[in-house]
């Protein structure tokens, strides 16, 4: 499969001080779902960050879907970020807008500059989100207000915004870090659906160690800005979670 990512000696440095990111190579194919382990302060959301130009690192080179994000000027990485999809830890919804609205916000990026302020969406955006509502089990709450609702909705919302979106790279940062074990694993079944039927490829940074075995297809391990583990699940014994945790095992997340 052609690579949707490709990582060249990539640092970063927050204000001058120490690189959080320290020379990263990386490559990820079209369709992989690729689990990031890691403590916080590793480089997991830098990472993220530097992939969709939130971040422009201080060198290296981040290729996303053929083009150097880290040279695009603005108004290019913005139509970039049309094709990346974000999924956050607390959600990144807006309370006030119902569950409808909210999906259509991954629209935004098509419309034209007057319509996307007036948030002016043509029906078929509308039955395009109805249908990613459909897709995750929320079809009967498109009329209900976000602030209404569960963690567990939120982030099916958050997952029905990026189908809408028609992203091919998604980016979750943490996103089940605030869910329950069985909700949890209907988001992750619901991503690995979208990596099925879409070929998406999906980078998701996370802490629990048994959920990134059982889901992901690859896992990398960061620990201090530089990776220490990349292959298959079934590779990551507990001595490699210990090292790249720099904990005894049973206290990492599982």
């Amino acid at each position: 499969m052609p690579d949707a990512i490709v990582i060249e000696n990539l640092v970063h440095s927050y204000r001058g001080g120490e690189p959080v990111l320290r020379g990263l190579d990386l490559r990820i194919a079209e369709g992989e779902f690729v689990g990031l382990i890691g403590l916080s302060g590793a480089g997991k959301s830098t990472l993220l960050r530097c992939i969709n130009g939130l971040v422009t690192p201080t060198s290296g080179r981040c290729v996303v879907l053929g083009e150097s994000v880290e040279s695009m000027p603005e108004s290019e990485r913005r139509l970039l970020r049309r094709r990346i999809g974000m999924i956050f830890q607390e959600f990144n919804l807006v309370d006030r807008l119902t569950v409808l609205k909210n999906v259509l916000i991954g629209r935004l990026g098509y419309l034209p500059t007057l319509s996307s302020c007036l948030h002016r969406f043509p029906a078929s955006d509308v039955a395009l989100a109805r249908e990613c509502l459909a897709q995750v089990g929320l079809e009967s709450l498109e009329r209900r207000r976000v602030r209404d609702l569960s963690g567990g909705q939120k982030q099916r919302v958050a997952v029905a915004r990026t189908i809408a979106q028609g992203a091919r790279i998604i980016l979750a940062d943490e996103a089940t870090a605030n869910l329950d074990v069985l909700t949890k694993d209907e988001i992750m079944d619901l991503l690995q659906e979208l990596v099925n039927k879409t070929g998406a490829t999906i980078l998701c940074s996370m802490h629990d160690i048994a959920l990134a075995r059982r889901y992901c297809t690859r896992i990398i391990g960061l620990k201090n800005g530089a990776i220490t583990f990349d292959a298959a699940p079934d590779q990551l014994s507990d001595a490699a979670v210990a090292e790249v945790l720099a904990r005894p095992v049973h206290e990492a997340a599982r």
